[in-house]
């Protein structure tokens, strides 16, 4: 419990009352908020939603309905805390703001780091970004047009232009007094930046560091250079692999000319490896950017080009099967064992396909090893697929008291995993050099490939074994 200004008390909602043991919103909460809002129960709307933490506020929000996620920011009012939009999915975040006029918007993002505010407003129409902006004070819509003119999903983007940033002659007795008593410094930070009179990157300090040091001391005798200033175009991914190499919690945004531009703090990065994780797991799926809010046509309708491919490549490995039906009508076994040839090689390809497109995002996988996995995933191939070739020989030709059959379907079966093995890795290393993202493209090619040659060399070894021609 917090007592406010006017001497009340502010009642806040415990966690355990919010989530179960899982960490899943308790239906008994959002059944008691969906009540406040249908009875329009502002009060207790604002003592059981207003104080929650964002992610909290965000979570309650992707589980209301459309209609009742209006109501309840329309309820609250100023009291809502908009922070929570950069915590739920695009779509239900467009939902809120397309049912906000565009005052109430510009007054909600004047209160948010212009990270989140950037990051609510470059969803928009450009006639509702340029509507806001021009509503909000004229420092903070300078800084705000400079971020959305980043490309998107680059440093730029994600960075915060609040910072702090000192002359190198300061002392360090100044620069203290100078966080205490400015009133515009962010609220949270990890380093001093300092520059030129141009703006001008020429290091930074950490705040350990100044506490540490005596007042007299000047700034320039204390600071570092800046060893991993990120370029403001450079793509988030990239920006996020530098911290994760060089264990940072913030690092400096430079623009062109190497002036300081703005910040990028762990916080961010968090977000935006999440993002490119799941992007890329969506992706390899064939389902590009969907959310679970998505609405049934827009799921549809990312979904049917991939099917479409697919489909596409099905008639491929049909074509294949067409080649061989003389032998397949002589030898009906060959049809009920197919699928197991073919469905093995596609399981083994994805294994090696899925380690391959990861090794390269995370760039594990390079010129310099490239070969040393090749041959790797190839051996990998051939032990899998003989220790499989004797299982599915051994069964299969007990099941149909052929000799023959277990042999060729072990023969194949060898042939296949090994092939698996190559095209999962190959096929994503000449997409990756081709600049075509090996996430969205491989797994339809190394199907194809897996089914094509699985059922090519089943057969074909079958026809050549029977002599059929």
């Amino acid at each position: 419990m917090d007592e406010d200004a006017a001497g009340g008390i502010d009642q806040t909602v415990d966690h355990a009352d919010i989530y179960d043991e899982e960490g899943v919103i308790r239906p008994s909460y959002v059944a008691h908020i969906g009540a406040a809002i249908a009875d329009r129960d502002i009060l207790t709307l604002k003592q059981d939603v207003a104080n929650l933490h964002q992610s909290e506020l965000g979570d309650l929000l992707e589980t209301l309905l459309p209609e009742q996620r209006r109501a309840l920011v329309e309820l609250l009012g100023s009291d809502f805390d908009f922070t929570a939009l950069t915590e739920v999915d695009e779509a239900v975040r467009m939902q809120i703001v397309d049912a906000m006029p565009n005052a109430q918007i510009a007054q909600g993002v004047q209160e948010l780091d212009s990270d989140d505010a950037v990051y609510i407003l470059e969803d928009l129409d450009e006639d509702d970004q340029n509507e806001i902006l021009a509503q909000l004070p004229f420092t903070e819509r300078i800084r705000l047009r400079r971020s959305l003119g980043y490309p998107e999903e680059s440093a730029g983007r994600r960075m915060q232009t609040e910072f702090v940033a000192v002359p190198p002659f300061w002392t360090v007795g100044q620069t203290i007094d100078y966080m205490r008593e400015d009133q515009n410094l962010p609220e949270h930070f990890f380093q001093i930046f300092v520059i030129d009179p141009t703006f001008k990157l020429l290091g930074s300090v950490d705040l350990d560091k100044i506490l540490r040091t005596q007042r007299a001391v000047k700034i320039e005798e204390v600071m570092h250079e800046t060893r991993h200033a990120i370029p403001a175009t450079m793509d988030q991914e990239e920006a996020a692999r530098e911290f994760e190499q060089y264990d940072l919690l913030s690092a400096a945004v430079v623009d062109e000319n190497e002036r300081l531009v703005g910040v990028l703090t762990i916080d961010d990065v968090v977000d935006v490896i999440q993002q490119e994780a799941e992007e890329d797991l969506l992706r390899m799926g064939g389902v590009g950017d969907e959310e679970l809010s998505d609405s049934v046509l827009s799921t549809s309708r990312s979904r049917v080009p991939w099917l479409l491919v697919n489909l596409v490549t099905a008639f491929l490995a049909a074509s294949v099967i067409s080649l061989f039906d003389a032998t397949i009508e002589k030898v009906v076994a060959l049809a009920v064992l197919m699928p197991i040839v073919a469905g093995m090689g596609g399981n083994a390809g994805s294994q090696t396909m899925t380690v391959t497109v990861r090794a390269l995002a995370t760039r594990d996988l390079d010129i310099y090893n490239a070969w040393r996995i090749i041959r790797r995933e190839m051996l990998v191939g051939l032990i899998n697929g003989a220790i499989f070739a004797v299982l599915i020989g051994a069964v299969a030709g007990t099941w149909f008291q052929s000799v023959s059959i277990g042999v060729i379907i072990g023969a194949a079966m060898i042939v296949n995993m090994f092939v698996a093995a190559l095209g999962g890795i190959l096929i994503p290393l000449m997409l990756d050099r081709f600049k075509i993202d090996p996430a969205v493209a491989s797994a339809v090619f190394v199907t194809t490939v897996t089914d094509v040659v699985g059922f090519f060399a089943f057969l074909g070894l079958a026809t050549l074994w029977f002599g059929f021609g």
